[in-house]
């Protein structure tokens, strides 16, 4: 993550299926338009039949599960990491309580807008950080990627070509339980200045790093973390 510069959105274009990389557990918006004004849920993929339908969780409001009927519109946007992916379909079958799922129809038209760069998201998450025989160093995480993150120490690191350890925590969807990520990561770059997180006095260091070789649960997770910001808070968008 050596760049400073915010992801930026290109023009609309199509895009395949397999394009949005859609992850069984993933986060989608899900959007009814049974009023004048279109409504926006979060929803979580269940799963899908290639051609034939999507399988997806009725999304909570109020306590209950959003009211669906066969045949109602929907549209759907997902974010793949790098593409904001979004499609028309229909409600197909609805399973009520205490399942909570609805089958909807598979999209034949696909419409987004590719990411130029992995968009970064602003967060204040305590790490730990580990390298060589060295013991674990506590550092915050000041943004988050797909590909990497933005973590701020008060003392100097000097790890070697071996790359570093970074250990945190993310609540996950549906239920947002802890989930602890332990992933490799190769230090980019790193700069001095003053702390901007935590209750660190003076100078810290920033140091850019690029995740290596991300499990796919893991990608996901941050994946969700991403869109929900993309779609619900893009002032936390770097």
């Amino acid at each position: 993550m050596t760049s400073t510069q915010p992801a930026v959105e290109t023009k609309l274009q199509d895009f395949e299926f397999e394009a949005m990389n859609l992850q069984v557990g993933g986060r989608i918006q899900f959007i009814t338009h049974r009023t004048i004004k279109p409504v926006q849920h979060f929803s979580t993929l269940i799963g899908y039949v290639k051609d034939e339908y999507l399988i997806v969780k009725i999304p909570m409001d109020n306590g209950g599960p959003v009211m669906l009927n066969e045949g109602d519109k929907l549209t759907i946007r997902v974010f793949s990491g790098v593409t904001v992916c979004s499609f028309s379909c229909s409600v197909q079958r609805v399973f009520g309580r205490p399942l909570n799922y609805v089958h909807l129809s598979f999209p034949d038209a696909i419409q987004g807008t590719s990411l130029r760069t992995a968009m970064r998201v602003k967060v204040e998450i305590p790490a730990q950080l580990s390298y060589a025989e060295m013991p674990a160093v506590s550092v915050f995480i000041i943004n988050l990627s797909v590909s990497g993150a933005l973590i701020e120490s008060p003392a100097m690191l000097t790890p070697g070509e071996d790359g570093v350890m970074l250990s945190f925590t993310l609540l996950a969807p549906p239920n947002r339980h802890q989930m602890r990520l332990d992933t490799r990561a190769r230090i980019q770059n790193v700069n001095m200045n003053k702390a901007t997180v935590g209750n660190e006095q003076g100078d810290s260091y920033t140091y850019g790093l690029q995740f290596i070789d991300l499990e796919p649960t893991h990608y996901t997770l941050l994946q969700n973390l991403t869109y929900e910001a993309l779609i619900v808070d893009r002032q936390k968008i770097v």
